[in-house]
């Protein structure tokens, strides 16, 4: 299936209002990064169609079916959740702060008591407070409140360049002339695994978007200005130029394995994106989820409701006997032969101060994470 280029529902980012009195049932709320992270993926419309935090009916029916009240597919919650104790219940507007700097106002239409075990158990697949975007969850409060959201002042989680809106992105894409484009999700630094898929999908479509998450990540993640450098590095000296574009995603990670892969799909429709890859274990942590948990997802959703299409690619690695990256559908050899490439790995390595081989990293990206972890 062929799809041509998706426009978005939100062609620009959220209309700046001013922020007006401050009054007397208002509420002031220093956002935490994953709230700043919801916020700036709402401003910008890259949550669209959801534009505001959840209330109760959308937050029920995305819990238990992966979908809004009016039926859209949606995989993941986006609330505003804060101590009950803390707003008292006279409370009509929420200011959401960052360091001083007024974001956004809620006026709050909504409040309701979630049932977070509920939660953690439909989305993440587990309530184990070990699992890093359920344990977020706990502890982002026991209330959740919902309302018009108004916009004062644009989050930016990222400086540079790189940082395009959904709108910003597809003008670009648009100039380059591209009719199909493939996404790829990534938090981590990109390996030889990583640049193997890469090469491969731009066998078949016009460009690729490499879009790196820059939202919170675990505190054990590389930081996202190290990885910016290294996708830089990668880009300047073995890349075609013209058919890759660099821009950033400023979503939070939350970890939630197969949800959390439609949620990235869907949301990358936003950024002009035709296709998508999904690798092996996409947005998981640990063994939480089966290694092809997030492509059996789709296997259950209706290409055409889900509107762009998935690219599935199978574990690749290194072989020493065919001298290159493959998968079991390319190479014979035995696995005694393959050097398994992994962000894990990778990470582990750097921290027992070894150098990374060629067949894990370009040495470009290697010199930059050595430096890193020195």
């Amino acid at each position: 299936m062929s799809r041509a280029l998706i426009t978005s529902q939100v062609d620009r980012s959220a209309t700046l209002e001013p922020a007006g009195e401050i009054g007397p049932d208002s509420l002031a709320v220093e956002c935490s990064a994953r709230q700043l992270a919801d916020l700036e993926m709402l401003a910008t419309g890259a949550y669209a169609p959801v534009m505001t935090f959840m209330g109760q009916d959308d937050w029920r029916s995305c819990v238990e079916s992966m979908r809004l009240a009016d039926g859209t597919l949606w995989p993941i919650p986006i609330t505003l959740q804060l101590s009950a104790s803390a707003v008292p219940a006279s409370t009509s507007e929420i200011r959401l702060m960052s360091h001083g700097r007024h974001i956004a106002t809620l006026a709050v239409s909504e409040r309701f008591t979630p049932d977070l075990h509920r939660e953690a158990e439909m989305v993440y697949a587990t309530s184990s407070r070990e699992h890093p975007g359920v344990a977020a969850l706990y502890e982002a409060g026991d209330l959740v409140v919902s309302g018009r959201l108004s916009f004062h002042a644009l989050p930016r989680s990222f400086a540079g360049p790189e940082y395009l809106t959904p709108f910003e992105t597809r003008l670009a894409v648009e100039q380059r002339g591209w009719r199909t484009v493939v996404g790829f999700q990534t938090r981590n630094p990109v390996h030889r695994a990583h640049e193997y898929l890469h090469k491969v999908a731009l066998e078949l479509f016009d460009g690729l978007l490499l879009h790196p998450l820059v939202g919170e990540t675990k505190s054990d993640d590389i930081s996202a200005e190290v990885r910016m450098r290294v996708y830089k590095a990668l880009l300047d000296n073995y890349y075609p130029q013209e058919r890759v574009l660099l821009a950033v995603y400023p979503a939070a990670m939350r970890y939630a394995g197969p949800r959390e892969a439609l949620l990235h799909a869907l949301s990358r429709k936003n950024y002009g994106c035709t296709h998508f890859i999904v690798g092996r274990d996409h947005a998981g942590v640990g063994d939480f989820y089966g290694t092809y948990a997030a492509q059996e997802l789709f296997d259950k959703i209706d290409p055409d409701e889900l509107g762009i299409d998935i690219i599935r690619f199978e574990h690749s690695f290194y072989c020493t006997r065919c001298e290159h990256v493959a998968s079991k559908r390319t190479c014979p050899h035995d696995p005694s032969q393959h050097l398994a490439l992994s962000g894990t790995k990778v990470r582990s390595l750097l921290v027992e101060g070894e150098t990374l081989p060629a067949e894990f990293s370009r040495p470009e990206v290697a010199a930059i994470l050595a430096e890193e972890y020195r």
